[in-house]
């Protein structure tokens, strides 16, 4: 399996930022850590092997970027507008810098978002903001109202961040076609405390003939060893 180690000054974050890649074809995947979760979370939790044949043999190349978490949702020293303010920086990073080296390194148009945890919440959130350039959105076990983490503040960077809100509120028919493209997918344990929160989005959706699938599994299902077994049902047969 090809292994690739990127790291630069990011102009957006005004730090350097890590990322692996792992393949050299197929559909891209960009891959979110959990919370406060680092690049190599993906290939220490199994999660990289696991998809071996598929990268292999050229159906995937998975991109595991950084989080900064900890400068933002999870800085909680910090103002919650200056929290807000950082997430948004890091999704520029992520369309102005990570997507401009996957467009580099992989022709492929077909572009994944995925995540677990906290990082099911940014594979929704930049799937959803960016339609244009994402085509399908795997979350597992994902939180999808930020409101929790701003205490009563909110500003644009609060709305654009938070789906729950903005796919709400969105009317703009341009998006709204895109978003009704996209192939989405929740997967959440019944008994998992985010359960009502994928839900909420679900319907969300809808609301807005916003296709997408929740699918509830059994028990709590959040960990590891679950978010493995989602990952080989519902990523399998696209290429």
């Amino acid at each position: 399996m090809r292994r690739e180690y990127h790291r630069w000054q990011s102009p957006s974050l005004g730090r350097d930022m890590e990322m692996l890649v792992f393949g050299h074809a197929g559909a891209r995947v960009l891959v979110f850590p959990t919370s406060k979760g680092r690049f190599f979370e993906w290939e220490d939790r199994g999660m990289v092997h696991a998809l071996g044949p598929a990268i292999d043999d050229g159906h995937l190349q998975l991109f595991c970027v950084d989080s900064v978490d900890a400068e933002s949702w999870y800085c909680y020293w910090a103002h919650p507008a200056g929290r807000a303010n950082r997430h948004q920086q890091y999704d520029a990073y992520l369309i102005q810098e990570v997507m401009a080296l996957m467009d580099k390194v992989n022709p492929n148009p077909y572009t994944i978002s995925l995540g677990a945890s906290f990082g099911a919440y940014h594979a929704m959130n930049f799937g959803l903001r960016h339609p244009e350039r994402v085509q399908r959105i795997l979350a597992f076990s994902g939180l999808y109202d930020i409101r929790r983490f701003v205490h009563g503040h909110y500003d644009d960077n609060v709305y654009f961040n938070n789906p729950i809100d903005f796919v709400a509120g969105e009317t703009d028919e341009r998006r709204l076609a895109l978003l009704r493209q996209l192939d989405i997918i929740m997967a959440t344990g019944k008994e998992d405390s985010l359960m009502p929160s994928a839900r909420a989005l679900s319907a969300a959706l809808w609301a807005k003939g916003i296709g997408n699938a929740l699918r509830e599994w059994d028990g709590w299902a959040h960990d590891w060893p679950f978010w493995q077994k989602m990952l080989l049902l519902y990523i399998g047969g696209h290429d």
